[in-house]
Formats: structure tokens, C-alpha cells, sequence
């Protein structure tokens, strides 16, 4: 089997090609119609065929005689605390909660809303409401009160399901008051708050809509999975929208189980059996598609991952974990390593842990700079595979596919397009750009299986943020252009191109050169104003742990390269250091934020940072180095 005439089949015959591949689950009810259109002429898939995904990811192993096999591996630095589940176990937890769920009152049709830490138990009430048709909206654990009313009164839950608290590296984080505060700002007003008590000591307020979680399960009698059709919503997913109100992703049942399956097997080249990690939280699309339902419908050991790559305790963690449970495939943010790298450029704690059983290293979340890259590398011989893909996808749109034919590397490229994804680079008119000439990514409809079926009660801003600007094709919202091997280089959010007297560049390309100075960890290029050229790029750095070099230097050494490499016309001038960028709770540097604190505009906290305390320390710095309105 060779990448390109596997892909080509996909463009070609996707009927066909996609057929095939829903043949690789059980469904109830064979699917006959392949592909037809909704009332938006969008592509719907699979419309006539009947499946549940908890049942793929759970009783089918049980049934196939894998019951005994570890299904997930629960692994908290921060407690201290490594358990295991096995198939069998998971099923019992789950459809007893099920059980207990419809002892409640909540049915198929209805939504439930999960705000939980990363816990064995998030994935249960995901995969219980998956069971019984609820579909499930996952709220990061530990967004404010205001932020989780704005998705309470969105997608009006029948029913909470919540935990007593999260736990960082320093502090214990009470959920319940939370919950109860969002409950009272909201005007919808969930039936029923369940509670899984996780004993660290948070306080948990006992209102009338409470149900203890362990009671609920312990009391409820196993349910069975309901069929559901495969355009049923299983989940709804908010990611940050340019208006400030979040967007509701709305993702089907069977087409994203069929692309989950194919995902497993031709991009992530994971056999069933194998450990599987992705090192993120089932608050993102990465731990809804690569945590919970994809590793468990190719037969994975999953693991679930409480800590954080650095301080829980030091910077070995991730490399321990792989050495103890034998993960044969890794996923994680490049923000990530680059925080390894920060503390231990030398890779000296990599050298304590057998890390053989590793076949490949996958990075997505924030584009992999080539520095990143070459360090992991030079440390960990292994494929380190970086890739693009959106909550809106649900799954991998560029990628080497490790499980069909592993292509040669170009670093600063995520690759070329997967099975399915027609991509394309447009100009501002719609015309199709030439190799090499940066433009806006467009992919041709039908979008492939298992991509966003509409945004929750807000069609019309689906079509106009998705469809409307260029007909017949889905808008990505990022740049990025194709080489003449058709190999794809994102170069970030369009957003992210500064326009500097007339010429337009990319703030990527300029983060990729400032990132490959030997004093850096990390950085940020962003666009300032400037009243003779518009806007000029302005270089935030973070130094590696250790560096003693003068700041008077590393700019002037930063200026240089990035002259070299791009010419006069990048206006570098400015290059600061700042002790950390700040970034969301997934790993994104929030670039818009940084923008609009140094040219002195008005700007909303985003719901989605990791630590607001980081503003007044960004404001600090630049007051220090008198950059834009704190001259």
C-alpha cells in the first residue's frame, strides 16, 4: 500500500472508499445511503445505518473475548496514584451510570454537561451518556463560573455531572461552588447535579439537585446500549469564537466512528492492543477523539493523565510514564516539549528511562517549530510526526499516515493531506494559488466522515463562518501554502499575518527563527502598531533555564537572523524577555491577547487562559522595555 494511491482512492471514489471503511465497525443496522446532503447541501454520512460508539468502544472487545484487557491506565503524578481498568471494569462503571443517569429522568435527546479534572471518571459519563443517547457537552474543568453559565444556557442540560475538585501542582480546586455559582448565573437550570467526591479535602456545598455520584452507580442496575442513528449528536464541543461567544461543534455518531477507527489504524499506525497516549484533557476535542473514543474502538490501552509535563515532579514525568506502561504511541502539544526542553536542555533525564517500546511521536495544537523538532530528535530517535487538525475536524486533516506509507519529514510542514481532505490554497478571490505561494486553506466538500455536523442552534453562523466565503468549500480560517511534493505548511491563524508597509508576513515563519536561537525555549511573534508602517513584528522570548546571555545581545542576535533569513523588510527591531507567554489551558500562546495589552485596547480575558495572573507580569514587562502604549 503506497500514501498516494490510497489518497487518491479517497478523492476519487469517496463513496466507495468511506463504505469500506464503515465496514470495520459492527454496526445495528448496515448503513445503505453513503453519502447525501442535509438541508445546507452539507455532507451527512452514513444517514440510514444505526450504531452506538459505546458499545464499539467497550462491549465489542467483551463480546470478541478482550474482556480482561487493560482498557485505560489511570496515571496522577499529582496524587500519586496509578490505577488500572480492564474492559470488564469499564463496562460495569459505565452502564451502571447509565443506569443511574436514566433513573433521573434523562433520555435519549436530552444533553448533559460534564465538567470534571482529568479522571477515569470523565471518560465513564462521557461514554454513559454516549451508551444511552445523552448527548454530552465536556466543559474543561476549572473554567469560571460565568464561562460554564454562558454553555449552561447554550445547551440547557437536563443534568451536571461534576467531581468535588480538580488538583494542580500547588492547590486543590474546588468544582462544586463553581457549578453552584454557574447554576445561579444561568437562567436555564439543570434538573440534577451528580458528584463523584474525590475526598482531597474541597469543600462541596450540598444543594437539593445533588446526586453522590458512587451512590447513583452502586445503586443502579447495568443498562444495555440504545441504537441511535448515525447523525444522532454525540457530543457538542465549544471552542473560542472571534465574537467572544463560544461555538457549539456539533460531531455525529457514526461517521466519527468510522474516522476514529481509520485514524487509529492509518494515521497513528496503532495496532490493536497497543498503548496508546495522548497527553491532553478530555475538555479538548483531542481527549474526546484520542483519549476516550478512539483508542477504545481500535482495541487501545489509553491512558489518562493527570499532572502536567513539568513540576509533577520535574521534568521526567512524560518519559516515566512511557517507560512504565509501554506506550507505543504518543501524542502531545509541542508547547509541551518545548517546557521539557526549558528544563532540561540536555535531555538528561531522558537518558534514566527506557523508552523502547515508543515507535512514534506525535505533536499537534500549536505548530511545531523546527527547533522543537530537531531537540526531540536528537534526544528520542524516533518519527516525531507533526500534524494539523481542528476541533471543527474532529480528526488529523494533515499528517504523515504512519499506518500507510511513512514519508520523508520536511520540518516546519505538518505533512500531506489525509484520506479524505481534498486541500486546497486560495487567494482572496477563490483562485486556486500555485506551489509555494501562501494563501488560505481550503478544503473541497464533502468534508470527509466524522467532521462538524453544524454548530448547535446557530446555523446561520456555520454557514458564514465555514461555507459562505468561498461556495463549495470548507474555510479553515489559517494560511499555509503547498510545495511543489504537495507537501502542506500552515502558517497560522490569517489572523496572524502582519501587514508591514504594504507587505504581507507571516509571524510564523519569523517565531520559527527567533525559536532556532540557542538561548531560547519559547516565543511569540506578534504584530504592534506603528504609525509610519502600519504594524511592525514585535519577538517576546522566553530564555532556556540556565542562559546568562545580556538581553542587549540577544536581540541584537535575533535581529540578524531573522534580517538574513527574511531581509530588512521583517522591521524586526524589538526582541523582550518575559519569564513565561500567556497561553491557554491546551498549550495555545494567545497571540491576540499579547497584541492587544501592548497596544493599549480594550480586551476580554479569555475564558480559556491558564493563569490570569500572567497579564500583570506581560504588562510588567513591557512598562520595562517601554514597547507600544508603555512608552
Amino acid at each position: 500500500m503506497n500514501y498516494k494511491d490510497f489518497y487518491s482512492k479517497s478523492i476519487q471514489f469517496p463513496k466507495e472508499f468511506w463504505s469500506e471503511q464503515a465496514q470495520q465497525l459492527k454496526w445495528f443496522e448496515n448503513p445503505t445511503t453513503i453519502l447525501s446532503k442535509d438541508y445546507n447541501d452539507y455532507p451527512l454520512w452514513f444517514a440510514d445505518g444505526e450504531l452506538n460508539i459505546c458499545y464499539l468502544a467497550i462491549d465489542k472487545h467483551i463480546e470478541d473475548g478482550f474482556g480482561d484487557q487493560i482498557a485505560m491506565i489511570f496515571d496522577s503524578p499529582v496524587t500519586q496514584t496509578v490505577k488500572k481498568y480492564t474492559y470488564n471494569e469499564v463496562k460495569s462503571e459505565v452502564s451502571k451510570l447509565a443506569g443511574g443517569l436514566l433513573s433521573l429522568g434523562l433520555k435519549t435527546g436530552n444533553t448533559a454537561i460534564i465538567y470534571m479534572p482529568m479522571i477515569p471518571q470523565a471518560a465513564f459519563a462521557m461514554l454513559a451518556c454516549a451508551r444511552i443517547g445523552v448527548t454530552h457537552s465536556v466543559v474543561f474543568g476549572g473554567f469560571a463560573p460565568h464561562e460554564l453559565a454562558i454553555r449552561i444556557d447554550d445547551c440547557k442540560p437536563k443534568a451536571i455531572i461534576t467531581a468535588s475538585s480538580g488538583i494542580e501542582i500547588d492547590r486543590v480546586i474546588a468544582y462544586k461552588p463553581m457549578v453552584d455559582e454557574a447554576i445561579a448565573l444561568a437562567e436555564h437550570k439543570p434538573k440534577k447535579v451528580v458528584v463523584f467526591n474525590r475526598k482531597l479535602g474541597a469543600r462541596v456545598p450540598f444543594k437539593k439537585y445533588d446526586v453522590d455520584y458512587d451512590a447513583l452507580v452502586y445503586g443502579s442496575e447495568e443498562t444495555d446500549c440504545v441504537s441511535l442513528k448515525s447523525t444522532h449528536p454525540l457530543y457538542i464541543l465549544y471552542t473560542s469564537g472571534t465574537t467572544g461567544k463560544p461555538k457549539g461543534i456539533v460531531r455525529d455518531t457514526g461517521g466519527y466512528a468510522t474516522a476514529l477507527k481509520f485514524s487509529m489504524q492509518y494515521i497513528y499506525g496503532v495496532n490493536e492492543g497497543e498503548v496508546f497516549w495522548a497527553a491532553s484533557d478530555v475538555g479538548w476535542v483531542v481527549g474526546h477523539s484520542f483519549i476516550v473514543y478512539g483508542p477504545l474502538i481500535n482495541r487501545n490501552t489509553t491512558i489518562i493523565f493527570e499532572g502536567k509535563p513539568i513540576k509533577t515532579p520535574d521534568a521526567s514525568t512524560f518519559w516515566r510514564v512511557i517507560a512504565e506502561h509501554k506506550v507505543n504511541v504518543m501524542f502531545t502539544a509541542p508547547t509541551a516539549i518545548r517546557a521539557i526542553k526549558k528544563e532540561d536542555p540536555n535531555g538528561e533525564f531522558i537518558k534514566k528511562h527506557d523508552l523502547s517500546s515508543l515507535k512514534t511521536q506525535f505533536l499537534a495544537g500549536e505548530r511545531c517549530d523546527i527547533a522543537t523538532l530537531e531537540w526531540y530528535q536528537q534526544h528520542i530517535p524516533i518519527p516525531a510526526i507533526d500534524h494539523w487538525w481542528q476541533t471543527e475536524s474532529g480528526w488529523p486533516m494533515i499528517s504523515n499516515m504512519m499506518g500507510v506509507e511513512y514519508l520523508p519529514i520536511k520540518p516546519g510542514s505538518a505533512g500531506k493531506a489525509v484520506s479524505g481532505y481534498d486541500i486546497r490554497i486560495f487567494n482572496e478571490n477563490g483562485d486556486e494559488l500555485s506551489p509555494n505561494e501562501e494563501g488560505y486553506v481550503v478544503i473541497k466538500l464533502p468534508l470527509p466522515p466524522g467532521t462538524l455536523l453544524d454548530l448547535w442552534n446557530d446555523n446561520e453562523r456555520f454557514k458564514s463562518g465555514y461555507l459562505n466565503k468561498f461556495p463549495g468549500y470548507y474555510f479553515s480560517g489559517d494560511g499555509g501554502y503547498k510545495d511543489e511534493d504537495d507537501y502542506i505548511f500552515i502558517t497560522g491563524r490569517v489572523d496572524d499575518v502582519i501587514n508591514v508597509a504594504g507587505h504581507r508576513l507571516s509571524t510564523a515563519e519569523m517565531e520559527e527563527i527567533v525559536a532556532s536561537h540557542h538561548a531560547v525555549a519559547e516565543c511569540a511573534v506578534i504584530g504592534i502598531n506603528d504609525e509610519l508602517k502600519g504594524q511592525i513584528p514585535l519577538a517576546l522570548v522566553v530564555t532556556k533555564s540556565g542562559e546568562a546571555i545580556e538581553h542587549f545581545q540577544l536581540e541584537h542576535e535575533v535581529v540578524q537572523l531573522v534580517r538574513a533569513q527574511i531581509g530588512a523588510v521583517a522591521s524586526l527591531r524589538n526582541v523582550i524577555i518575559i519569564q513565561r507567554l500567556p497561553k491557554t489551558r491546551s498549550g495555545k500562546i494567545l497571540r491576540k491577547l499579547l497584541r492587544s495589552i501592548v497596544d493599549g485596547e480594550n480586551f476580554q480575558i479569555p475564558s480559556t487562559i491558564d493563569d490570569v495572573a500572567i497579564i500583570d507580569e506581560v504588562k510588567e514587562d513591557f512598562q520595562k522595555y517601554k514597547i507600544g502604549s508603555f512608552k
